[in-house]
């Protein structure tokens, strides 16, 4: 499928595939895409940036590749390794039969047949459906020596392999970058991208996510598991629960029959929601109800 001509193209395309999202980022969607620039998004763990590429992925009909950045994460593993067990396979095979000279095994070894391709090297291979999708995901849990490669990579959209020489992409891909700042990135690498901050929804544009990916909950169930997880997001907690857990949550809830929150249920269900143990002992009891009682208090019949 070729580009969306259009920012509302763009949003349609993303809607059609379940992601909901609104003017700024459907137009830093479109700006990357017409430009060709790496698109890089930062924001709180579970507001949908893995989701956006995987969205455009499908969208689009392009392979998705993902980069899952960890720390200690070097250019090696990003973009190839050798095969050494079967160049060790090749060489004792070599040995036993008496065949080929030092060069010519030498020369063998270091093929393409003995490459492992990397996600990096992956998206710089030519595509009949066009150019792929790299998702380089969590790029702050990696270092920054892996940063100043990344940022030579994308410029020039190339790697060198000393055996086989540079092998440049015939058509750039596009890419997204995440972040979830538990560290800052470097300027330089921001500056070669268009940048979005990914926040929490609106209500309204939370409700609107939460009916595209769990159709079948009721409008008053899904208000008030948003307005619900919304609360508790001001609430003074280790991890506040993204839109995942929500959408999480309320499938939970849809496989246990229920058709409105209470105290008990909340109970019975907080591990969809809340993931650190602390955080589910404060919501514990009173607590849990005192919220619930604050947010159907606030909302309006449907």
């Amino acid at each position: 499928m070729q580009i969306p001509p259009s920012i509302d193209a763009v949003q349609a395309m993303l809607a059609e595939q379940g992601y909901v999202c609104g003017r700024a980022l459907g137009t830093v969607v479109y700006l990357s895409l017409k430009l060709g620039r790496p698109l890089f998004l930062e924001g709180e763990a579970g507001v949908g940036k893995t989701e956006i590429a995987k969205a455009l992925s499908a969208g689009l009909n392009r392979r998705l590749i993902r980069l899952q950045c960890y720390e200690g994460l070097d250019a090696s593993s990003a973009v190839y390794e050798w095969n050494f067990p079967a160049q060790m396979v090749a060489i004792r095979t070599a040995e036993a039969s008496g065949g080929a000279d030092r060069k010519t095994l030498q020369n063998e070894l270091f093929s393409p047949e003995y490459l492992t391709e990397r996600p990096l090297l992956q998206a710089m291979r030519p595509d009949e459906n066009g150019a792929p999708v790299l998702l380089i995901d969590e790029l702050d849990r990696t270092d920054e020596p892996f940063e100043a490669f990344l940022l030579e990579a994308l410029s020039d959209f190339q790697v060198t392999i000393p055996e086989l020489g540079t092998i440049k992409a015939p058509e750039p891909p596009i890419v997204i970058l995440t972040s979830n700042r538990t560290r800052e990135v470097h300027d330089a690498l921001k500056r070669r991208c268009l940048y979005h901050w990914v926040d929490y929804p609106t209500f309204p544009r939370e409700v609107e996510i939460l009916q595209s990916r769990a159709p079948e909950a009721a409008d008053a169930l899904s208000r008030e598991v948003v307005a619900f997880v919304q609360k508790l997001r001001t609430e003074d907690l280790f991890k506040k629960p993204g839109v995942a857990e929500t959408i999480d949550w309320a499938k939970c809830l849809l496989a246990l029959d229920v058709v409105s929150l209470s105290p008990e249920v909340i109970a019975d269900t907080l591990g969809a929601i809340l993931k650190y143990q602390d955080d589910i002992q404060k919501l514990q009891g009173s607590e849990a109800k005192r919220i619930l009682d604050e947010v159907k208090s606030t909302l309006e019949p449907v």
